[in-house]
């Protein structure tokens, strides 16, 4: 009887330990995954996340197991994604170009100022649409006998391996239309023969009869004479983001937003906008961005890019020649 007592009370502490063990482990982990989500590595997600808390709730609760009162205060009183909030000295280099390190809550980004208007262009794939891959911007560069420049239209990329051989929509290169048909009809951003950036929902005929120089396909269209002509119905989440603008000076903005990585988690379109409106754009429209999203400057890579895959193979790119 005792022996059966014993082998009873031994079954039962075993089971408990064990109850007990998976208890522990669970709650380790679980605190682990919740430390992880609300004060790990990810910090502008983490900074966003306790910035939208409600005031009271199971999440305002846990948030309190890894931040004071103070601190939560702190972040949510800080100043909205949409704004700029860390900016560079503005220095001018004497090819008239300047480049402007920002940061939000969720982002961090460079804006490239083109003074002479005169000295940007579409590089466009010699090979476009034949399933050759396109070059890397760095290339595009080096061919065009260029300084700068950033990734411009859409093209073909299925599981983020596209080879920049395939365009999409519309592509014009000195007034030629290289990819499309002249009926196709989609947003089109581009540039005419005043140098005066040109965006909007129009045919490809249409864009040459009203001389633009060198286009491609993308979008949204954001800016309009100044006006936000964006659709908010549109939005879509945080993610690298790559634009152009212009300012009523000529300048063109050429602005690259890193995103999905830990200290940059992606920028949303009213983040755009309100940093080219900041900067006096009166004309602005949305390019490729995700894996595709990269900015060059005097043969260095200026951003952060995303891709596992190295340098993009890019369709079209817009480079800024070298000033005589």
């Amino acid at each position: 009887m005792s022996n059966k007592r014993t082998k009873t009370m031994s079954v039962g502490l075993v089971v408990s330990l064990c109850i007990v063990m998976i208890l522990v482990t669970a709650g380790i982990t679980t605190y682990l995954v919740l430390k992880e989500t609300y004060k790990g590595s990810a910090v502008a997600y983490s900074n966003q996340l306790i910035k939208d808390l409600p005031s009271s709730g199971l999440d305002h609760t846990i948030a309190k197991f890894f931040y004071s009162d103070e601190e939560i205060k702190s972040i949510k009183n800080g100043i909205d994604e949409s704004q700029v909030i860390v900016k560079s000295e503005e220095v001018e280099s004497p090819d008239g170009i300047e480049i402007h390190a920002l940061k939000g809550s969720t982002y961090q980004a460079f804006m490239m100022i083109v003074k002479n208007p005169e000295d940007l262009m579409v590089a466009v794939n010699p090979y476009l649409d034949s399933g050759a891959p396109g070059p890397s911007l760095e290339e595009y560069i080096e061919m065009y006998d260029g300084i700068a420049g950033i990734n411009a239209g859409g093209f073909e990329d299925a599981g983020g391996k596209g080879n920049g051989g395939q365009a999409w929509g519309i592509v014009i290169s000195e007034g030629e239309l290289v990819s499309g048909y002249p009926s196709e009809y989609g947003p089109v951003i581009g540039i005419n023969g005043q140098n005066q950036l040109v965006v909007g929902d129009m045919s490809a005929q249409q864009a040459l009869d009203w001389g633009v120089r060198d286009a491609v396909t993308f979008g949204p269209i954001f800016i309009k004479q100044y006006q936000n002509v964006f659709d908010s119905a549109r939005l879509a989440g945080l993610n690298p983001r790559t634009a152009i603008g212009q300012r009523a000076d000529g300048s063109f903005l050429l602005l690259v937003m890193d995103g999905r990585q830990p200290l940059s988690f992606g920028a949303l379109y009213p983040d755009i906008i309100q940093i080219m409106q900041d900067y006096g754009a009166m004309t602005a429209a949305n390019l490729d961005g995700g894996n595709s999203t990269v900015m060059v400057y005097e043969n260095e890579t200026v951003n952060s890019t995303v891709s596992i895959y190295g340098a993009r193979n890019l369709p079209t790119a817009f480079v800024v020649k070298a000033g005589e």
